[in-house]
């Protein structure tokens, strides 16, 4: 009987608790949704264009499968290749055809190579036909998956660690009651809100730092640019990750509550940051990228690190990533200011 008693004790707690029954139910069924939405998302359509290309030619080949762009000119193709619109480009060289792809994504330069791997293209056929020429904008043939997915990865590992430390270690300040004191000080709201923010900060950097420097120089992370943008980058979004974690600790009790956000917060961002083809998501779901942090960050990351872009490519990204960070610092501000007693 006591033992019936204690798990009837048990039940009705996990039931009292709201957040609780939202993380044993809610959160699976949100994360298997969207693993159901990316992984049953529409084939990947490669973008590819014709630079000059004899008319005979085109029309012996079946483009379906494929978005075709004609271009008169290689430099127009190259600039579109530059800016993504376009996975590669077909054009001639004395006679016999050439390929280049932009060859950031291995998956979409395998996917763009297989449709290009028709017999009237690369003359596959003729035992005598010259060796298909393919080149490179960006990466190479030997560009593995570790190397397209580590910025990414980066910039994920910097939030998920940054905003779970900064999280429970500002909760710890309201239960313990630091933070109820120092709202009875002198300091005014934005001062306290910027203390923390500082004081954690410097901590971020450090981690923020090695981790950066750990994945490049020890792992041998494809690193093209410069690694003071790769620090910028991930000293704003791990900012971004600490304002968030101290915003959203105000809305936990406990540890335990802390983490119930993780779910609902860090991991469907995940979905959104490039991680996984988001020309392959169902359009009604991709709009939340624009929402996330990790969207902007790890856009910008691989603009550096695979594409060995500067500032002028990342420099939209940089804003949105502070943009975020004001954002949070002004609400942690305002939750201060009606701050009770839990």
């Amino acid at each position: 009987m006591r033992v019936f008693a204690l798990t009837i004790r048990i039940l009705r707690q996990i039931v009292r608790d709201k957040r609780t029954m939202g993380l044993l139910i809610v959160a699976p069924i949100l994360v298997l949704t969207m693993l159901h939405l990316v992984f049953n998302g529409e084939e990947y359509t490669p973008k590819i264009g014709f630079v000059d290309v004899p008319d005979t030619i085109v029309d012996q080949m079946d483009v379906d499968g494929a978005a075709i762009t004609k271009y008169s000119d290689e430099k127009s193709a190259q600039a579109d290749l530059g800016e993504q619109i376009i996975d590669g480009y077909v054009y001639f060289e004395n006679n016999a055809p050439a390929i280049v792809l932009e060859g950031s994504d291995p998956s979409v330069a395998g996917a763009t190579m297989k449709w290009l791997q028709q017999p009237m293209l690369s003359g596959q056929e003729n035992s005598n036909a010259p060796t298909l020429k393919i080149d490179y904008l960006h990466g190479s043939s030997e560009m593995g998956m570790f190397d397209y997915f580590g910025p990414v990865l980066l910039g994920f590992f910097v939030f998920f660690f940054v905003f779970l430390i900064a999280g429970v270690s500002f909760l710890r300040e309201r239960t313990t009651g630091t933070l109820e004191r120092l709202l009875a000080s002198p300091l005014r709201k934005w001062e306290i809100v910027m203390g923390y923010v500082l004081g954690f900060g410097i901590f971020t950097m450090i981690q923020s730092t090695i981790i950066a420097a750990y994945a490049i120089y020890v792992l041998g992370m494809m690193m093209d640019g410069a690694f003071g943008y790769v620090l910028l980058i991930t000293l704003l979004l791990a900012l971004t990750a600490l304002t968030l974690g101290i915003l959203l600790s105000s809305f936990a009790n406990n540890e335990l509550q802390m983490m119930q956000f993780i779910p609902i917060i860090v991991i469907p961002q995940i979905f959104f940051s490039g991680l996984f083809n988001l020309e392959t998501i169902s359009e009604w779901l991709s709009w939340i990228g624009p929402f996330t942090p990790l969207y902007y960050a790890a856009d910008a990351l691989r603009d550096i690190m695979v594409r060995g872009y500067g500032w002028s490519a990342i420099y939209m990204d940089i804003l949105a990533l502070v943009g975020f960070s004001l954002l949070f610092i002004a609400i942690n501000i305002l939750a201060l200011r009606k701050y009770r007693k839990i």
